[in-house]
């Protein structure tokens, strides 16, 4: 008898298998951080027409907030930055949180201190 064909790719199963080993709440992380990769959505507002008197929003961070939520947050914050330049950099911290167990606090304060960075170049570039 032939084995039936796998339904999945090598991918989806190795995917599969490693979700299938996370508790409810890492679970949750994976599932969110795969939303927002799929969507696309580098930018939450559009561009002001003169960049270089943008100002980042003072948006506060919560006393407990998720990586995804801290990146929407900051995101939000320096609108007037192209995300996609970072995106990287945001999959290789999200990634640290989710599959290495970095603590979200740490993380999101790495990434605040990137997107600031990221500010300073922008307004030396403007």
């Amino acid at each position: 008898m032939i084995p039936p064909k796998s339904l999945f790719t090598k991918e989806e199963s190795r995917l599969l298998k490693s979700f299938r080993k996370l508790d409810s709440q890492k679970k949750s992380n994976v599932i969110a951080f795969a939303e927002f990769m799929v969507s696309g959505k580098t930018d939450v507002a559009p561009e002001p027409e003169n960049n270089k008197d943008a100002i980042p929003k003072e948006i506060k961070r919560p006393e407990a907030e998720t990586v995804i939520a801290g990146i929407r947050r900051l995101s939000e914050s320096y609108f007037m930055l192209d995300k996609g330049e970072m995106l990287d950099d945001t999959s290789v911290l999200v990634s640290a949180h989710l599959l290495q167990g970095r603590s979200a606090k740490d993380v999101i304060d790495e990434l605040e201190e990137m997107f600031s960075k990221e500010y300073k170049k922008f307004k030396n570039r403007v």
